[in-house]
């Protein structure tokens, strides 16, 4: 019954979704190329405010715990699991204040108005998985840039997406080489719940009615223990943090 209701209500949403996507292409360039990295990020913050605000035609709603947790002034490495393009809308929102910058599959740098353009030039990273090689001097570079800048990168060591919620194992090498970039980072560990129950469908339609929560937990400094611990205690923090 839900299917059949949310056909009309994601046909509405789409278009006003793509509306945002189209409405905020030109205006990312004009900030990007006139006024530079500050106007660029404020253009993009709102970009995903209008697109999370849009989830709310399917009755989406949001609760975000513990953000106060969030170190200020320092690089921070978000490490989270991965349900949903909709972690990413959250997260640029919720967690803008930590300029967060992500790990993304080359395919998303091209063909999507105002996504592929904040990632060419907002600072995050596009990786071809194909590619192992290419990917280790690009999230190097990543890691020096958010050492340099006090910024924030994201990562989802899973590499794709959880389709049921349930957690995949994580993999060790993009956070290892951050962390080794980033010496005075501090890692934060968030636990992401119900954003696959939007595509649990797949595209079209979308799920209706889904509570999505967001936990940041306890920081941990890079400096602070071996990698292996670190890694361990990072896991360990996201995966206890996931309701099914």
């Amino acid at each position: 019954m839900e299917k059949l209701i949310s056909y009309p209500i994601s046909a509405v949403y789409y278009l006003v979704f793509g509306f945002f996507l189209a409405l905020f292409h030109p205006i990312q360039w004009i900030c990007f190329n006139l006024f530079g990295y500050q106007a660029h990020k404020k253009s993009v913050d709102y970009l995903n405010f209008f697109l999370l605000r849009t989830t709310h035609l399917l009755g989406t709603t949001y609760k975000v715990e513990g953000r106060e947790l969030i170190p200020k002034g320092v690089p921070v490495i978000f490490v989270a699991n991965h349900q949903s393009m909709y972690d990413i809308v959250a997260m640029i929102w919720f967690f803008r204040k930590a300029h967060p910058k992500f790990v993304s599959k080359a395919e998303l740098g091209k063909g999507i108005p105002s996504v592929s353009y904040n990632l060419r030039h907002g600072g995050s990273v596009l990786i071809d998985r194909k590619d192992p090689k290419q990917a280790v001097p690009t999230i190097k570079g990543l890691g020096e840039y958010i050492e340099t800048n006090k910024r924030a990168a994201v990562i989802f060591p899973e590499g794709t997406r959880s389709k049921n919620g349930y957690p995949k194992e994580f993999a060790q090498t993009g956070l290892k080489i951050l962390c080794k970039n980033a010496p005075s980072a501090m890692v934060v560990p968030v636990s992401i719940n119900n954003s696959w129950k939007i595509v649990k469908y797949g595209f079209f339609p979308a799920g209706l009615g889904n509570h999505l929560t967001f936990t940041v937990h306890k920081p941990i400094s890079v400096a602070e223990m071996p990698f292996p611990e670190l890694m361990k205690q990072t896991e360990k923090e996201v995966v206890e943090g996931i309701k099914n």
